[in-house]
């Protein structure tokens, strides 16, 4: 009646691990640019809260998972 265990695999291959991690940080480090120009440039009167706010969460989302992708490229195992 027991079944037998099937080893935990990534859905992601491990030869696209170097190509995420960069792809993923440049992007993410691009949004965090734009961020800080729209802050930098805009006058505190005609700033939006939602455009922060997603800018914020893109660019968390992609420096986040660049970040994983560059730790499992380099052997870290998270």
């Amino acid at each position: 009646m027991a079944q037998s265990a099937k080893p935990i695999s990534s859905p992601v291959p491990d030869a696209w691990y170097p190509t995420l991690a960069m792809f993923m940080l440049a992007i993410g480090l691009v949004v965090t640019a734009s961020f800080f120009i729209y802050e930098a440039t805009s006058p505190r009167k005609y700033r939006s809260l939602a455009k922060e706010l997603a800018t914020g969460t893109v660019a968390s989302f992609f420096l986040g998972f660049g970040s994983l992708f560059l730790l499992l490229a380099s052997g870290v195992y998270v």
